[in-house]
């Protein structure tokens, strides 16, 4: 029915798709390597849209020599008289690297522009910029896809409440996370007017529906998967050599040796 929400993936579902996406994003990491291809993905989207969530599961079983997170923190002073885009190319992979961007350029079309954190000036001229050079990017030979996380107000207004109230996950929420919830207008326009400019027949945005977690990760994951033209890579032959007998070893006593105390003992 048209509107209905569709039912939520079951655990068992969920766990056995993740798993077998996860063997694929395996094979698509050998062929990265094997080709010395290079792949950058790029994801976006609002606070808690489920963005780092996915990152964790796409990376889970990865080679993190082969596929890396960028992240980047707040601008240093001397990044802020830098050309915008400088400090992100040096985080573009080399042959047989995948990066995984956990937002990037785009914080200027977001945040930036939303906080004030910009000018107007430097806003517009990102606008024009950005196209071309994802245009660069393309046509150096880069694989580039780009992933916006879309969630509701009411989805994004209860995953903030659980962070704010859970131990492990309160480090995930800054005053800057509050301030969108009353930005959400602001930051649905400025979503709009990036995508207007930046949505191009050659770096397309793809969106992800994101309220349901467990729905978003296998949605994003097998679009990624359908993407990229690889192929599976055989293995090279191991074979597991035989032990060689003792040549007369002799561990040094346990009482020379400071051990962690045996916390498990006292569960």
């Amino acid at each position: 029915m048209a509107g209905k929400k569709p039912a939520k993936v079951s655990r068992d579902d969920y766990e056995r798709e993740l798993l077998r996406q996860q063997t694929e994003l395996v094979r698509l990491q050998e062929w990265v390597r094997s080709e010395g291809a290079r792949l950058v993905v790029v994801f976006e989207g609002r606070d808690a849209a489920g963005k780092g969530g996915t990152i964790k599961r796409v990376t889970e079983h990865l080679n993190p020599r082969v596929a890396r997170i960028a992240a980047l923190p707040t601008p240093t002073e001397r990044e802020r008289t830098q050309w915008y885009f400088q400090r992100y190319v040096e985080h573009l992979p080399a042959a047989g690297e995948i990066v995984l961007f956990d937002r990037s350029w785009y914080n200027r079309a977001g945040v930036e522009h939303v906080m004030g954190f910009c000018t107007e000036k430097e806003y517009q001229l990102f606008l024009r910029q950005c196209p071309v050079f994802e245009r660069m990017l393309l046509e150096d030979g880069i694989l580039l896809r780009k992933y916006w996380f879309s969630v509701s107000d009411a989805e994004q207004q209860e995953r903030f409440r659980r962070r704010l109230e859970d131990p492990v996950r309160r480090w995930k929420l800054s005053p800057m996370d509050l301030e969108s919830i009353t930005r959400w207008e602001a930051y649905s326009r400025a979503k709009d007017e990036m995508m207007v400019h930046t949505d191009t027949a050659e770096a397309p945005w793809y969106v992800v529906e994101s309220d349901d977690k467990r729905r978003a990760r296998l949605n994003m994951i097998a679009h990624l998967l359908a993407s990229v033209p690889y192929h599976e890579v055989p293995p090279p032959v191991l074979e597991l050599p035989e032990r060689p007998p003792s040549t007369g070893y002799e561990r040094p006593p346990r009482d020379l040796r400071t051990y962690v105390p045996d916390h498990a003992a006292s569960l």
